[in-house]
């Protein structure tokens, strides 16, 4: 899965700017001028990220030749949500919040609120979940058997999938046979989301 920068989301918001106000996209030297890049170069980089990410698409041989995709014209094309620090894959670590944001496409989302965190730990990597990868969270209290769930647990965040043993104690399992599941009474595990979305920067 891929997602946006915050300069590529900047860009593409320009791009839509202009063909909306415009009828038409902008060339690369005006998008190059609007945002200071010393050549067409950096301009080029940008749009070709959008164009392999799906975002953009472009008419050969035209000057303006950038389109929107008819498939995402219609459509909400992301959402910017919040990055709230580390989550732990291997023991638990503290999720701490800051300030950057990420632009996350909306057909990852579901109802509700959402965030991001960035991994540590590859105690999920056998769900395909690498360290420094971000996992999209739907904020929610409850989850089923067996969904990945970002916990608290003992005032700690971590990113496990879930399982109930009984009534009074909960496992929280890892995907990586190196690394123990934890087990922990159900007074002291805390569901804050389930994750509903990788995504990986290349």
């Amino acid at each position: 899965m891929t997602y946006l920068t915050e300069r590529q989301r900047d860009v593409l918001q320009f791009i839509e700017q202009r063909i909306t106000e415009d009828g038409v996209a902008p060339t690369l030297q005006e998008i190059a001028t609007a945002f200071g890049f010393r050549s067409t170069a950096s301009a080029q980089k940008h749009v070709a990220h959008l164009e392999r990410k799906g975002y953009l698409e472009r008419q050969k041989h035209q000057k303006r030749g950038l389109v929107l995709p008819r498939s995402r014209s219609s459509q909400p094309q992301a959402s910017d949500l919040p990055l709230f620090g580390v989550v732990a894959a291997g023991s638990p670590i503290e999720s701490i919040p800051g300030d950057e944001r990420v632009f996350v496409p909306a057909d990852f989302l579901r109802s509700g609120e959402h965030y991001v965190l960035r991994v540590r730990g590859d105690s999920m990597i056998g769900d395909g979940i690498h360290d420094g990868d971000l996992v999209v969270v739907q904020r929610a209290q409850i989850a089923a058997d067996g969904e990945m769930v970002v916990a608290l647990v003992a005032d700690e965040v971590t990113l496990k999938r879930i399982y109930r043993e009984s009534d009074t104690t909960v496992r929280l399992q890892p995907a990586n046979p190196s690394i123990p599941t934890m087990i922990a009474p159900a007074d002291d595990v805390q569901v804050q989301g389930v994750v509903v979305g990788l995504l990986r920067r290349y």
